[in-house]
């Protein structure tokens, strides 16, 4: 299994990202995918999932401001980033977990916004 993330850089605040992780050697479509990020000296944090059939759940932080989706077609899953503030800076990583146990995560792709 393989996560495959990209499209982190540099941004000023108030401007956009779109992250995208590439999955493969698992049945994209029926997994639920999630971001994570984690700030400089706090703990990793959930930052977006989406269900199989694309139910959505965000953190409080970014809500109305990050949009996750996928395409299954693509093996998938991307975070639009809008509005960006410099408290978003972070290494973002992608995670699927199979059969309930088994937990795999992308290598990380750093978001740095500046003010």
């Amino acid at each position: 299994v393989q996560l495959q993330a990209s499209g982190g850089g540099l941004v000023q605040a108030g401007g956009s990202l779109r992250l995208s992780c590439a999955a493969s050697g698992i049945i994209f479509s029926i997994n639920t995918m999630r971001w994570y990020r984690q700030p400089p000296g706090k703990q990793r944090e959930l930052v977006a999932t989406i269900t199989p059939g694309g139910s959505t759940y965000y953190a409080d932080s970014v809500k109305g401001r990050f949009t996750i989706s996928r395409d299954n077609a693509k093996n998938t899953v991307y975070l639009q980033m809008n509005s960006l503030k410099p408290e978003d800076t972070a290494p973002y990583y992608c995670n699927t977990i199979l059969n309930d146990l088994e937990d795999y995560w992308g290598q990380g792709t750093l978001v740095t916004v500046s003010s």
